[in-house]
């Protein structure tokens, strides 16, 4: 079984702490875009009045040079929002299709749970989880594996008390202004009976 979920509308309390945080990153977003705008003005004015070496300059003011696309911003991964409604459709469309053309997807059960579904995604899966252990039929020894980069996923993957249940995570590395994903840990919770 594959359970893919988004997070849909969360409650109140945390729409609030949310929506603060994405202005407020919406906002350094800007400054740095206008102090960076500010510092190339500069860089062109004293290569204008000083006649500097471009070189020099250059590697002084180095990534102070602004992105000539326009930057994403991140309040639109919010559910009920076009992109979310985008997404759900690209990921419907993806699954129809890996199911009808992907052996390895045709015998497979896949659930898709999105921004229209309250809750958090990580809190959606952990609910079937619990539905399925309430089953007369639950086999004690099913494999869970839970992706996300969450810091709460390790709580709920103790908390389930599931003997056979894995975190998929993946380290963010910042360096200057790109952040990536490297390499991938999986870090298993062993819980003995």
């Amino acid at each position: 079984m594959f359970f893919m979920a988004i997070d849909g509308v969360a409650p109140r309390a945390k729409m609030n702490q949310q929506r603060g945080r994405r202005f407020r990153s919406a906002k350094e977003a800007e400054d740095k875009e206008k102090e960076a705008l500010r510092k190339v003005c500069q860089l062109f004015l004293i290569i204008t009045i000083l006649n500097f070496i471009f070189n020099t300059l250059f590697s002084y003011f180095k990534g102070e040079i602004l992105p000539e696309e326009k930057r994403f911003d991140s309040n639109c991964i919010t559910p009920g929002t076009e992109f979310m409604v985008k997404l759900q459709k690209q990921l419907e469309y993806f699954v129809s299709m890996k199911l009808s053309t992907d052996p390895l997807w045709q015998k497979t059960q896949v659930i898709l749970s999105g921004h229209q579904v309250p809750g958090e995604g990580e809190h959606k899966i952990m609910e079937f989880i619990r539905y399925q252990k309430s089953q007369p039929d639950y086999n004690v020894d099913t494999r869970h594996c839970l992706y996300g980069l969450d810091a709460d996923l390790m709580m709920l993957g103790l908390c389930s008390h599931e003997p056979l249940f894995s975190l998929l995570r993946e380290e963010v590395l910042s360096l200057t202004k790109f952040s990536f994903l490297v390499s991938t840990n999986i870090i298993s919770i062993m819980i003995y009976r």
